[in-house]
């Protein structure tokens, strides 16, 4: 098949630093590269591919701090349909933004969504282009649009070679992702305390969580217990959480996925998670980590999970979210979004 990914342009792909949706599209490209399909990848100048580049931008957004990132997402849209005919199928990650174009273009298009669809001023939108066809990356984050075009739900995965499978656990507790008021860096650290021990936490802070940084949660890194290191990039995580002794993933929302947690259990390093958004799809409670619906439960996981086996939280890893399992999922939705696009054409 010829294949069109097509990116955010807010990171790289894959990213430098930290970034889900971008690094989704990189391990996906590669390994439909590897089962022999021919992609196309509009990103920005700065990815690193083994798919035909169509840069849009010399550098990711972030990188450029550019102070409007719409304008470049348009360009890439009249190029994608400049160059439409080259393609048996476009891949979308974009959002919502294409819709308007993918009515108008003469090949079948499909749209992963990869973050939360609750937000009640889209609502209309997708009313409007219920026809679109969508992919879920967990089954609750289609709650809120239950009557979209909905093709599949195709878990996120992740080349298992990237990460090293380590059968002793590390001594302290993993917190990694973002510093924002839905991540609950703040529980993380009560967890910790509450047990008695070492924190480390690797995450990033958007220009939109600074103030929640500097006022609520930076008086707390003081001391030996919390350890803030900062944003880290790919190359680290592996260290990072397959040294741990289990990942804190406590959030307050509805979580669309969660790829820091299938991370973890690719190292072996159980999961503390909160029962929220697609934890309860994604984790295997009991066998890769713990759901919990509070603190004291949090603090009880903690107290118990060394006694999980760490060999079954990389074996789930490798039967559910393997980069390869997801690039076949993929290949077999757009096989059949053609089969019924060319079908359709016939009829009419």
């Amino acid at each position: 098949m010829r294949i069109a990914q097509v990116s955010p342009l807010i990171e790289s792909v894959p990213p430098k630093q930290y970034g889900g949706t971008e690094r989704i599209v990189s391990y996906l490209t590669e390994e439909l590269i590897r089962l022999g399909h021919d992609v196309t990848l509009f990103a920005s100048g700065d990815s690193i591919t083994n798919a035909r580049l169509e840069p849009i931008i010399p550098t990711a957004l972030r990188l450029e701090n550019r102070t409007d990132p719409l304008a470049a997402h348009l360009l890439m849209l009249e190029k994608i349909y400049l160059r439409s005919s080259r393609f048996d199928i476009i891949h979308f990650h974009t959002g919502y933004m294409h819709f308007p174009l993918c009515r108008r273009l003469d090949v079948p298009s499909i749209t992963t969504h990869h973050g939360r669809l609750d937000f009640i001023e889209w609502q209309p939108l997708y009313e409007e282009f219920r026809e679109i066809p969508v992919v879920s990356i967990s089954d609750h984050q289609r709650s809120p649009i239950p009557w979209a075009n909905w093709q599949a739900t195709i878990y996120n995965g992740i080349p298992g070679e990237s990460y090293n499978f380590r059968d002793q656990p590390g001594s302290y507790l993993a917190f990694l992702g973002r510093i924002s008021p839905e991540k609950r860096v703040d529980r993380a650290i009560e967890i910790a305390r509450k047990v008695g021990m070492k924190l480390r936490i690797a995450a990033k802070v958007d220009k939109v969580d600074v103030e929640y940084f500097e006022t609520r949660i930076k008086p707390f890194l003081k001391g030996p217990e919390v350890e803030y290191i900062g944003e880290i990039g790919e190359a680290d995580k592996d260290d990072f959480l397959g040294n741990a002794y289990a990942l804190l993933f406590p959030i307050d929302w509805p979580e669309p996925f969660g790829l820091v947690m299938i991370e973890s259990m690719a190292c072996g390093t159980p999961v503390i998670a909160y029962r929220n958004g697609s934890v309860p799809e994604v984790m295997h409670d009991g066998v890769t980590g713990f759901i919990v619906d509070n603190q004291d439960e949090a603090v009880a996981a903690v107290e118990k999970v060394g006694g999980l086996h760490r060999a079954a939280c990389r074996r789930v890893f490798e039967q559910r979210y393997s980069a390869a399992r997801m690039a076949r999922d993929y290949v077999s939705a757009y096989e059949q979004l053609i089969y019924n696009y060319n079908r359709l054409r016939l009829v009419g």
